[in-house]
């Protein structure tokens, strides 16, 4: 005869043999014979099943996971040895070991993991919350470029943090940049005029105030700029954080949740404060970056020479060459400056400061804008050079500098010359017939000594013939077949003599070759070169020193 569902089978106290300690075990321990029914139970049990006791069936004390794995292994279904099961009993969850005895009476011990599971769990979301975080700050700090890093912060913040991302940047007059990434969606931006009083704690976000918590924003009160393109479904939780920058805010991120998903929790809250703080750093250094490289680009401008054209006729050329090829700028220097019409004369001024690199380079643009205010005095270039001298003196600048002075007036087919140089290369004169002269004049430094003593020569231009002005990073080029040699005046001399009846602008590129393949890949001091050719027949004056448009190199 086979036995009732309707209650066990056998009394209490009978089946399998345990100690009588498994009573006082710390964990929950049921003991269920092969039809279902309760046999045994501890105390511990009895706290986690309230009122199951002996005699009772299990399935109608413990949950259906349980009841239904004892019968599969009383079924033969499974085995014990294929490890412990997991599940929910009431709000705890406990990990069941099974043992079999002889008689088919199953022992359940119950193992509550719980706070093992939270702990665990507690964990991977710290992990996986820092990786996110490394992973945040180095696509972040990967570009300094304003815009993509408005892209990729919003883009991972919808990814990681929401199901949307808004990104606010600060204001620029009326007007702010926005940037709407959707999860699966592309990023889009906008600069736009837009009312962010209207959005609950984002003026404050955008001051640097401490966000608002999530739970105090209402998302119907939400305006209709701020919810993305393809986001469809009502917004169900907010998070308005701000971005700290480096020492003013570098804008606010808005998270958007719909409704089918959770809300943001407080943990949570504090994640998307976290990594708002790293994409607020990397906005703010991107924008400072930006800010830096626009100044850097602005006087990196007025340090370059200017672009040279014909002026009244005459052709003016310029090359110049930093000692370093990642470097734009250094201590030589040229600048033409026309008459104010064919009757008056140009003054061509090319120079040398001691040194190299962005300190010369400042030194020289002094020294420009210095002369370009003596202008008014330019027939006199004694004088502009002694004033010149004495700006230098009392400037807190030790260094030194060589000139060159040239004052070109081109009247009646003949293009005379005023030369005076101050410690500098005398120029090369080269003839139409082949000949190459130097200039004879010669002077002392400027800004070395109280006064400045310089010689000024008269010479003229024949049509076609050409005066030469180089700094000594050309003639101390050092290269050649052993790579120790100068290029020297002698051989510069040789190659303009070949250059005779040529275009101001061919010249000079025949010199910078000259120079560039002698050195090689050698070390250099900054060169520049300046070419003024007289005009050939019927040659029409055209232009203003520095070309139609006028300008700079770049």
């Amino acid at each position: 005869m086979s036995a009732s569902r309707s209650s066990p089978t056998r009394p209490p106290g009978t089946g399998v043999q345990l100690g009588a300690t498994w009573i006082e075990a710390p964990y929950p321990v049921l003991v269920v014979d092969r039809h279902g029914g309760l046999v045994r139970i501890n105390g511990a049990a009895q706290l986690l099943l309230p009122g199951a006791a002996s005699g009772d069936w299990l399935h109608d004390r413990a949950p259906s996971w349980l009841a239904d794995a004892h019968r599969r292994i009383c079924d033969g279904l499974s085995d014990t040895r294929t490890g412990p099961l997991t599940g929910r009993v009431r709000d705890r969850l406990v990990e069941a070991h099974p043992t079999t005895g002889d008689d088919g009476d199953v022992v359940w011990w119950l193992v509550d993991e719980t706070d093992r599971h939270f702990a665990e769990t507690a964990l991977a979301d710290v992990q996986t919350r820092s990786e996110v975080l490394a992973e945040v700050s180095s696509s972040l700090l990967s570009t300094l470029n304003v815009r993509r890093c408005m892209e990729v912060a919003s883009s991972m913040a919808a990814e990681h943090l929401a199901e949307a991302a808004v990104l606010v940047g600060p204001p620029q007059g009326r007007r702010h940049s926005l940037t709407f990434a959707h999860r699966g969606g592309p990023v889009t931006q906008s600069v736009r005029q837009v009312d962010v009083s209207g959005v609950p704690g984002l003026a404050e976000a955008l001051q640097g105030f401490p966000p608002v918590p999530a739970r105090w924003i209402d998302p119907a009160d939400l305006p209709d700029w701020v919810i993305p393109e393809g986001f469809t479904s009502p917004v169900g939780s907010v998070i308005v954080t701000p971005l700290p920058g480096h020492g003013v805010p570098a804008g606010a991120l808005i998270l958007l949740r719909s409704g089918t998903e959770r809300a943001f929790s407080e943990n949570e809250e504090v994640f998307a404060r976290l990594f708002a703080a790293r994409a607020g750093a990397a906005l703010s250094a991107a924008r400072l970056y930006t800010e830096q490289a626009a100044i850097t680009a602005t006087l990196m401008n007025e340090l370059l020479p200017p672009v040279l054209r014909n002026v009244h006729g005459v052709e003016y050329a310029g090359g110049y060459r930093a000692s370093k090829d990642h470097e734009r700028v250094g201590g030589d220097f040229y600048d033409v400056h026309p008459g104010a019409d064919p009757s008056g004369e140009t003054l061509v001024v090319l120079g040398d400061v001691a040194g190299k690199g962005l300190d010369a380079a400042v030194l020289t643009g002094k020294i420009r804008n210095t002369l370009h205010a003596l202008l008014p005095l330019a027939e006199d270039h004694q004088r502009v050079l002694n004033l010149l001298n004495g700006a230098l003196l009392s400037s807190h600048h030790t260094r030194f500098a060589t000139l060159v002075l040239v004052s070109v007036h081109n009247r009646d087919g003949r293009t005379r010359l005023r030369v005076t140089g101050a410690g500098h290369l005398p120029p090369l004169l080269a003839r139409a017939d082949g000949t190459v002269e130097e200039v004879a004049t010669r002077g002392t430094l400027v800004g070395a000594l109280p006064t400045v003593e310089a010689r000024t020569v008269e010479t003229v231009l024949a049509p076609g013939e050409t005066c030469l002005l180089y700094t000594d990073g050309i003639v101390e080029a050092r290269g050649g077949p052993l790579g120790d040699e100068f290029l020297g005046t002698e051989r510069l001399k040789r190659a303009l003599a070949e250059c005779a009846g040529m275009q101001a602008e061919a010249v000079v590129e025949r010199i910078q070759m000259l120079a560039a393949q002698w050195l090689r890949e050698g070390r250099h001091d900054d060169m520049a070169v300046v070419a003024i050719t007289a005009p050939r027949a019927s040659t029409l004056a055209t232009g203003d020193g520095y070309g139609r448009y006028g300008g700079r190199n770049t």
